[in-house]
């Protein structure tokens, strides 16, 4: 097996890195000393279709796979690991499970603009007596009729306070 980085997948590290380096790297210590979510940089990280990295172009993806994306998300961290698990989270955490588990409809609504970078996306998992374990989670989701009612409650909602679509972990 040959565990190397193909030539694209190097440009696209050397790329990123570029890019971290340049837009997140001088303004590192004032975000977190501020505790500042950089929002202002939400847009160039769009632009580079980074929030669609793994989906399909349909869908308004940048159609790459999971090692590209695994680059994206090291190399953003490399420089600073909030605003990579920022993308991680909307990535994997919400996006990646509309797109596997949504119907066509659902993908066209909330998965697109997600891929796009026009809205983002967060996770909801974790509860007060059960912390991350999905096993152990209390919170219910009934469909009744047209819609679904949540109860329960959770305590960490990754990308909470910025999201505009989120995945509820029931």
């Amino acid at each position: 097996m040959n565990f190397e980085f193909t030539e694209e997948q190097e440009q696209l590290r050397r790329t990123m890195r570029e890019f971290a380096e340049s837009e997140i790297g001088p303004h590192v210590m004032e975000w977190d000393e501020a505790a500042h979510f950089p929002s202002e940089l939400l847009p160039k990280l769009a632009e580079l279709n980074l929030f669609g990295v793994i989906f399909p172009e349909k869908y308004g993806g940048a159609g790459l796979g999971y090692v590209e994306y695994c680059i994206v998300v090291e190399e953003l961290s490399r420089v600073d690991a909030s605003v990579g698990i920022t993308v991680a989270a909307h990535v994997s955490l919400c996006s990646n499970h509309i797109y596997m588990l949504g119907t066509e409809a659902q993908r066209q609504k909330y998965l697109v603009p997600l891929a796009r970078g026009e809205k983002l996306g967060c996770w909801s998992l974790t509860e007060p007596e059960a912390g991350s374990d999905a096993g152990g989670t209390r919170t219910t989701a009934v469909a009744q009729s047209d819609h679904w009612v949540l109860n329960g409650v959770k305590t960490f909602t990754t990308n909470g306070h910025y999201a505009d679509i989120g995945v509820v972990m029931a």
